[in-house]
């Protein structure tokens, strides 16, 4: 069993919503920021990333979001579209916001960090009156990135699109993807995470994501059990808790606990699995797959993403996944 009824009948299978910015990667790897010179240039973005990885999985794909009415926003707006995913509701924003850049440092394939340039971004400018309410009723998952909550009119946009997919029936799976600096305090975070959380089918955050939603709660040991079985006393079918090298533990409503065999990688750096695992395990959910089969899709497809320099441009295709499973099963492929 998935745990998950996807409706059927839609016009688009997966539709995100939220950040859209620029990856820059560090050409030079074991290198201090300080002592890089070059980047390359991807597109960037939990939402964007997933909806690319969708796309390259074979679903049909919309997102939802705003892009700077510049070079970049038109650099996004095109690979978007060359990857096959629709842009309708992708809008230039007029006010002069930019786009965001994320430059990325690889020290080593464990030590890498992420320095943001977050102030007057288009995406957070997304408004209500924006959101085609149109697109959600015809897709049969609504992702949400929990990065799209930081700000206003942002965050109300994406309630908004959330009511909407309830009214129309379409699956919410909430990607908690914190990023502290974007907040203002730790209680604004809990609130606005809890009123998605509260209405999502599928959640899926790191462990200590799922601890910004529990800052009125009660919860000293960390109990992934506990933190799964609160949001089941709301919408949720599914709620994926994840622990780093240690791997993810899936929760479901009809009380099951699944986990999954992780793959050998060669590491170069560990940004984007997370984006690449949720695209693998939503398409395994949405192929009938089971629970652990779709968590085992995933981590194969993450580890294929932490192999190469990008994220966006890593994402895999159903033949390039199916591929390195079939290698590690023949012992093709090793840590580093």
């Amino acid at each position: 069993m998935t745990g998950v009824a996807f409706p059927i009948g839609r016009s688009f299978d997966f539709t995100a919503i939220g950040r859209l910015c620029i990856d820059l990667n560090a050409n030079e790897i074991n290198r201090p920021m300080e002592q890089t010179m070059t980047f390359t240039k991807y597109v960037g973005g939990s939402p964007a990333n997933i909806a690319i990885g969708m796309s390259r999985l074979g679903h049909r794909t919309a997102f939802i979001g705003k892009i700077a009415n510049d070079q970049m926003g038109r650099f996004i707006r095109g690979y978007l579209d060359k990857e096959g995913i629709d842009t309708r509701n992708v809008v230039d924003d007029r006010t002069g916001a930019v786009t965001g850049l994320a430059f990325t440092e690889i020290m080593s394939p464990t030590d890498c960090s992420i320095l943001m340039y977050r102030d007057n971004v288009a995406d957070l400018k997304l408004s209500p009156s924006e959101v085609d309410e149109e697109l959600i009723a015809s897709s049969k998952v609504l992702l949400v990135s929990g990065t799209a909550l930081a700000a206003s009119p942002s965050r109300e946009a994406v309630l908004l699109a959330v009511d909407y997919a309830r009214r129309h029936g379409t699956i919410v799976a909430f990607d908690l993807d914190y990023r502290p600096y974007t907040w203002k305090s730790e209680e604004e975070t809990a609130t606005y995470y809890n009123l998605v959380a509260e209405k999502s089918d599928i959640l899926i955050g790191t462990r200590e994501e799922f601890d910004c939603t529990e800052k009125f709660e009660h919860n000293p040991d960390r109990s992934d059990r506990y933190t799964a079985s609160k949001w089941f006393g709301h919408s949720a079918d599914i709620v994926i808790i994840k622990h780093g090298k240690e791997g993810s533990i899936a929760y479901s409503a009809d009380g099951g606990e699944h986990r999954a065999r992780s793959f050998p990688a060669k590491v170069v750096k560990t940004f984007g699995a997370g984006d690449s695992y949720a695209a693998g395990f939503l398409h395994g959910l949405m192929s009938g797959w089971t629970i652990g089969k779709s968590m085992e899709y995933g981590s194969a497809a993450a580890c294929i993403v932490i192999s190469s320099h990008s994220c966006s441009d890593a994402m895999p295709t159903v033949s390039q996944v199916d591929d390195y499973i079939e290698q590690c099963a023949r012992g093709e492929i090793t840590a580093n």
